[in-house]
């Protein structure tokens, strides 16, 4: 199965559990917008979100049940509204190019 076929329903439950700010597992995910070592954005089934820190790499991407598990250091987790261009990724990407 392809990643654009791995998307999941708003039926699946939203989850978040942080362990000691080093391991971070989210449930609900329906895409991942991009990842780098200190962001990954992601699109949960309730809305889009931020995870930032360092050295973040994404350990598990599994779309199909809708997981992602991040190790790292996490130093916020944030959501916020998405217009149709955020959720492609271009106007958060080059908002924070140009800061």
């Amino acid at each position: 199965m392809s990643i654009e076929g791995a998307k999941i329903s708003r039926d699946v439950a939203h989850r978040i559990q942080l362990l000691e700010r080093k391991s971070l597992e989210v449930c609900g995910v329906t895409d991942v917008i991009s990842f780098d070592e200190q962001l990954v954005m992601l699109n949960t089934v309730c809305g889009s979100m931020e995870v930032e820190g360092n050295a973040l790499r994404v350990h598990v991407l599994n779309l199909a049940d809708g997981i992602v598990s991040i190790d790292g250091t996490v130093d916020s987790i944030r959501y916020y509204e998405t217009s149709q261009n955020e959720k492609d990724g271009k106007n958060r990407f080059f908002s924070r190019l140009f800061r």
